[in-house]
């Protein structure tokens, strides 16, 4: 596989040949002259060598020690099921201090701790919901209920209204003064039979 440094320089020497300028074809290419000449030295691309770069532990990295007296410090009764937003404001009230928030997560994250501590609930996959496909009439019906506002300010209505998924068609609709199954049920009954689709069986289903 030709990486994106080799395929980039090749084309930028494929232009120069047919008499592009070298940095505009760099530019053109959206590297600058110089990043061009270090990536190809003595006749032959060179490689990138940062993944393969040795670089020094940074100076403040937290020790062994350190560490294990955070986990400590975090698995004490009064602790253990606190996250570290609020375990380090506790710790300075008392003149304690391991590390910044973001330290403590990173400590807990790395040794398998920050797992649901607190109120915090394991995740849960959600699922897609339920989709229907009408391709005429009388298969599928939406429902809902809705407020309807009245002349007296907090009272409102219930509508209860059936609308066919192909046509847009409203097939039944009601008014009541609260919310019933009973209401619902009932409507659906008289659509089914005044849509002449009682033994079909359309599905239906709730509108969001």
């Amino acid at each position: 596989m030709v990486s994106e440094r080799t395929e980039c320089v090749n084309l930028i020497q494929e232009a120069n040949q047919a008499g592009a300028r070298l940095p505009l074809a760099c530019e053109e290419a959206s590297i600058t002259l110089r990043t061009y000449r270090r990536w190809y030295r003595d006749g032959k691309i060179t490689a990138d060598q940062r993944p393969d770069a040795v670089r020094p532990p940074p100076s403040n990295k937290l020790t062994e020690e350190e560490q294990a007296k955070i986990i400590e410090v975090c698995n004490r009764p009064k602790f253990a099921s606190l996250p570290p937003l609020q375990i380090v404001p506790t710790l300075l009230d008392d003149d304690e201090y391991y590390g910044s928030e973001s330290t403590i997560y990173r400590v807990l994250k790395t040794f398998g701790q920050l797992h649901h501590r607190a109120r915090s609930l394991a995740p849960k996959v959600s699922t897609l919901p339920t989709t229907y496909t009408a391709t005429g009439p009388c298969q599928v019906f939406c429902w809902d209920i809705t407020y309807l506002p009245s002349t007296v300010r907090g009272q409102f209505y219930y509508l209860y209204m059936l609308e066919d998924l192909f046509s847009r068609k409203i097939v039944g609709s009601e008014e009541h003064e609260q919310e019933s199954g009973e209401h619902a049920a009932k409507l659906l009954e008289q659509t089914l039979i005044r849509e002449k689709c009682l033994h079909s069986g359309p599905l239906w289903s709730t509108t969001n």
